[in-house]
């Protein structure tokens, strides 16, 4: 059987794995379409934007706060179950090359990203009539797919925890945590002053600024591109290494 047909049969078992999990449906797309429902109808902005840039904007929060918590949780906890049931050392003994297992997981979680983007944008069209140009539509769904990537390095260091209970936890409040202080639920000058000193060192605050800027019909900033990179040069080190420590004891 070559790689090519190993690869198709690996992503269709993972694809099932996700339409089966509740938490994804949840935490992915329920919950922020509820959000953005919620804060774009009791909330009409602030004092700097009119209720059709508010309803942009916060529609690019929520796809945003969608697809970081798909990275961190779906990618992180999937894993340390499999290790916890034994999955990962089966699979070690299979005739399946890493690389294919590994190809198939990335391939999941970029349809995920994708589905949350397409389902939340479609919210956003429905629900408030958001209305941007057919360049901003794609640019930010664009952006937000492709500046995922330190929040799937997070899923990745996650998933080397040895407990299910722990990454949970871990998962969860990192997930929350940093859409607090990324200015995901609220604006970040709506915030007290402390909190946004801290949110612009955040991943979460340049994810969302990126999609920010292209509502206003402007190209995401060279800091946020290199704040991103920087966090996710950081933890894939970090993750190859802790993965190099466990693999030799």
């Amino acid at each position: 059987m070559n790689n090519w047909r190993l690869i198709r049969l690996q992503c269709r078992f993972e694809l099932l794995r996700m339409v089966r999990n509740p938490y994804y449906i949840f935490w992915s797309l329920t919950m922020p379409i509820a959000f953005y429902v919620i804060f774009t109808r009791l909330v009409t902005g602030t004092d700097a934007m009119d209720a059709g840039i508010w309803q942009a904007h916060y529609l690019m929060s929520m796809t945003v706060f969608s697809v970081m918590g798909t990275a961190i949780m779906n990618l992180g906890i999937p894993l340390v179950q499999e290790r916890a049931q034994g999955w990962a050392i089966y699979m070690r003994v299979t005739p399946l090359p890493g690389s294919v297992y590994f190809i198939a997981k990335m391939f999941v979680q970029t349809v995920m990203h994708l589905l949350s983007i397409i389902v939340i944008f479609t919210a956003g069209y429905l629900i408030n009539g958001v209305s941007m140009a057919m360049w901003q539509w794609l640019s930010s769904g664009l952006w937000i797919l492709l500046a995922s990537a330190p929040f799937l390095a997070i899923g990745a260091l996650i998933g080397l925890m040895k407990r299910v209970e722990t990454a949970s936890g871990v998962s969860n409040g990192m997930y929350l945590g940093l859409a607090l202080t990324g200015g995901l639920w609220f604006p970040m000058e709506a915030m007290p002053s402390f909190m946004q000193v801290i949110g612009q060192w955040m991943p979460s605050y340049h994810f969302g600024s990126g999609a920010w800027a292209i509502t206003r019909a402007e190209a995401p900033g060279w800091e946020h591109i290199v704040v991103l990179t920087g966090y996710f040069a950081v933890f894939m080190l970090l993750s190859t290494y802790i993965r190099k420590k466990q693999q030799a004891a």
